[in-house]
């Protein structure tokens, strides 16, 4: 029996390949830890060795043991079909998998004046960082891959690039920011010249680009509109979002996600149309923007409690 530990090269070439059809990094990160776990599931026999009767026990272990949730399981589920598909060139039977419950939760939305009171008690970037989540209806990382080329302030508007679903959309950017991000843009501009003097000022660029440009990684353009090391910590973020949640004595389980919903949320409650919104927030399916019609104020279709009209 093989060992899949033993295979040099098994885990390098499942990420080579994710890698080479433009996975999100996130992603192959992701996919390889559920490959690893499938591989200890099976007391890491090689995959070549396995097949559908093991991806199914797999699935289902983590359905009927561990609980997970529908999203955690068909993520594990890609993962591996990615595998015997892409790598090993063999199709997979799924009948019989028990499949995990689907849980349908309303998103946590605030109120505008809840936002208001949150965004109050943040700085710097993270306050800025907030305003992008609320103000354009960004994913947290999506803004923290935001580079300086992605921003068109003439025109209000911001290119998020290979978003989910490796996917490109146009969303808004709010004029309210304008001001905040030019002098915040600055400062990153002045500290890129400086690492330019010092031999340093390059930047990861995406897919194949810096062969094709090899010089443009040093571009003011292509650089992080949020730079650290690399870009910034989302952790820096969530926990200026968590402590500003918790000062304003919030009950509300807001995190940095919950100002995407409300950026949406509060769009439909000033009118503006379902497609809109659906193609501002990303989503495939309209289905999943409709999900916002049942958390607004005044209810699904408009309709009031007869109590309050006594």
């Amino acid at each position: 029996m093989a060992d899949a530990s033993r295979a040099p090269g098994l885990i390098q070439r499942y990420r080579e390949e994710l890698q080479v059809r433009h996975y999100a990094r996130r992603t192959v990160n992701t996919y390889e830890q559920w490959l690893r776990r499938f591989l200890r599931f099976h007391g890491r026999r090689h995959p070549r060795e396995m097949g559908s009767a093991e991806v199914n026990a797999f699935l289902s272990h983590l359905a009927v043991e561990l609980q997970v949730r529908a999203s955690t399981q068909n993520q594990a589920l890609a993962a591996l079909l990615f595998l015997y598909r892409e790598l090993l060139e063999r199709d997979l039977e799924l009948e019989g998998v028990v499949r995990a419950r689907t849980r349908r939760r309303l998103p946590v939305v605030l109120s505008e004046a809840e936002v208001r009171a949150v965004r109050q008690r943040l700085e710097g970037e993270a306050a800025l960082v907030v305003g992008l989540l609320y103000g354009s209806g960004l994913r947290l990382m999506e803004a923290l891959r935001l580079r300086v080329k992605d921003l068109d302030v003439e025109r209000c508007e911001l290119t998020v690039r290979d978003g989910k679903g490796r996917k490109d959309r146009l969303t808004v950017l709010p004029q309210s920011l304008v001001l905040q991000l030019q002098e915040h843009l600055l400062k990153v501009c002045q500290l890129h010249r400086g690492d330019l003097v010092a031999g340093w000022g390059r930047v990861v660029m995406p897919y194949a680009l810096a062969r094709k440009y090899p010089n443009a990684d040093r571009e003011w353009a292509w650089q992080w509109v949020f730079p650290q090391q690399n870009r910034l910590d989302p952790s820096v973020v969530q926990k200026a979002v968590k402590r500003a949640v918790a000062e304003v004595g919030l009950t509300k389980a807001a995190s940095c996600h919950t100002f995407r919903h409300s950026f949406a949320t509060h769009l439909l409650e000033r009118g503006q149309d379902i497609r809109t919104i659906q193609e501002l927030l990303g989503h495939q399916d309209v289905s999943t923007t409709m999900i916002y019609t049942h958390v607004l104020n005044r209810g699904t279709l408009g309709v009031c409690s007869p109590a309050d009209m006594i």
